[in-house]
């Protein structure tokens, strides 16, 4: 069940990785705790925490992402700042080298939104371009090859791209007139475009221009529309499509007929949901260790409510592996 962390009251925006996590306060500081390894914490070495600590002294942390084994930050600034392990490139500095304190990724003032996926990061600048880099064995970057990049790569030309989620191996990207786009890993139907084929470059789902916020889970996709509707598809093996089976889907399906979601978050065989009046659900998935937060160790296949509070505020991306989930209240 829920349970919080520590006392502070000014959390703003956090990020899991795969055993480690880090977040941001109101004041601008960055904190991580969970394993150390390949100095993924950020804190110039490979000590495992198991409360959170600063990241240096400053104030000026703005959003936080985590990968396998490494972390994604900017700061308010508008740069970006990457460190724990590179065996892919995926922290962005022309090298495979791993880093244990943040190093800068180039030298923009530009990074708006962040996406970190397995050993792959994609990001969008204030201007509407789309980049990405590290892993690429299943085209994931949305480069038309399978080539690895250490360094920022612009995908495409486009001045459109709005937001952005990377799950295991696949991308979920929304335009700025509400059109969905994926590519990437694409065995479970997770791409949501009625196959299993996969894709080196985006590829636009449907036709709707409804699309407002998405989520990517290991092998699964979550998205809520302008209506406030929520739907899901790939991997359903754990019930986390939440459409009371475990089988898999190849294009978006709604989940029940509410109007009310507003936020969704994916992990690896999990998923949840803040509906409008700030409840939290775990639309369904695996929960062998009690990660749904509904009292058990209990399978879900369809929403449940966690808790009663109508508190909820943010819900981060989940972790690739399946151990915690972290939500930031009002």
């Amino acid at each position: 069940s829920p349970t919080q962390v520590g006392a502070l009251v000014t959390w703003s925006q956090v990020g899991m990785g795969n055993f480690h996590t880090l977040a941001t306060t109101t004041d601008g500081k960055l904190y991580a705790s969970g394993q150390g390894s390949h100095g993924k914490l950020g804190l110039g070495n490979t000590t495992s925490y198991s409360s959170p600590v600063q990241v240096g002294a400053l104030t000026t942390w703005s959003k936080v992402g985590g990968g396998y084994s490494f972390s994604l930050a900017t700061k308010t600034d508008g740069t970006m700042w990457a460190f724990g392990r590179s065996n892919a490139g995926q922290l962005g500095q022309g090298n495979t080298t791993d880093y244990s304190s943040p190093v800068q990724v180039g030298a923009l003032t530009t990074w708006s939104k962040i996406g970190v996926g397995q050993t792959n990061c994609v990001a969008i600048k204030t201007d509407g371009t789309l980049w990405s880099w590290g892993a690429n064995s299943q085209g994931q970057l949305g480069l038309g090859n399978t080539t690895y990049y250490s360094s920022p790569v612009q995908v495409g030309a486009l001045t459109t791209w709005s937001k952005v989620a990377a799950g295991g191996y696949h991308i979920i990207s929304v335009k700025t007139d509400g059109t969905l786009w994926t590519w990437g890993y694409n065995a479970q139907g997770q791409l949501g475009l009625g196959d299993t084929t996969q894709r080196n470059s985006p590829v636009q789902v449907g036709a709707l221009t409804t699309w407002l916020q998405v989520a990517a889970g290991q092998y699964h996709s979550l998205a809520v529309k302008t209506d406030g509707t929520l739907w899901t598809w790939g991997y359903g093996v754990s019930g986390q499509l939440g459409l009371g089976d475990t089988a898999n889907r190849s294009s978006p399906v709604q989940v029940g007929a509410l109007t009310t979601w507003s936020q969704v978050t994916a992990g690896a065989n999990a998923s949840f949901a803040i509906k409008t009046d700030n409840t939290l659900w775990a639309i369904g998935g695996y929960n062998l260790q009690g990660q749904l937060g509904i009292g058990d160790t209990t399978a879900r296949s369809s929403p449940v409510q966690v808790g009663a509070l109508t508190t909820w505020r943010l819900l981060p991306r989940m972790p690739v592996s399946n151990s915690s989930v972290f939500v930031t209240k009002s």
